[in-house]
């Protein structure tokens, strides 16, 4: 039987490492891996804000 994870469209990068220590190779990743997110400092701060009126904080 074929390995069923042969079918699979993504792959993880190679890791260097064991157990706690692991990581991913930075070698091995390209720009196709990880992420994009411009806009993460706003919607952390906005977040932020929310949570503070939430909870009455100043």
């Amino acid at each position: 039987m074929a390995d069923p994870l042969d079918k699979a469209t993504s792959r993880a990068p190679a890791t260097l490492g064991e157990g706690c220590l692991s990581r991913y190779d930075p070698d091995d990743m390209g720009p196709e891996d990880g992420t994009e997110f411009p806009g993460a400092a706003e919607l952390w701060e906005q977040l932020q804000q929310e949570s503070d009126d939430e909870t009455g904080k100043d």
